[in-house]
């Protein structure tokens, strides 16, 4: 049985911000696609709805939506929310990648 991702509480306190400013609140949805300078893209919606077989991880009232197909190269990652000088943005830690590009989005397996 795979792992699902952890998701920080800072991630979660941030999502709490966004949808804070708006009258439709969404989930955060992180998939992974293929493409990118190292294989593989992370991809980072904000959604209003889930699929049904979406993996759904819930924390501070707040959702983050995982498809089954992205699961496995998401396993034992953590989803968090970093605020630095280059910008502020959510990122996946992810132990499965053997590399990744500069801007963290991309990664290779």
């Amino acid at each position: 049985m795979l792992v699902p991702p952890k998701v920080t509480p800072r991630a979660f306190a941030r999502l709490a911000e966004i949808n804070g400013a708006t009258d439709a609140p969404r989930a955060l949805r992180i998939a992974v696609e293929g493409g990118g300078c190292s294989g593989f893209q992370y991809d980072m919606t904000l959604e209003e709805a889930s699929a049904p077989d979406d993996i759904v991880l819930e924390g501070a009232g707040q959702c983050v939506l995982i498809d089954p197909v992205s699961l496995p190269f998401l396993e034992n990652a953590t989803i968090d929310f970093t605020d630095e000088l280059i910008g502020a943005r959510f990122v996946v830690v992810n132990p499965n990648a053997t590399s990744s590009c500069g801007c963290g989005i991309s990664f290779s397996m």
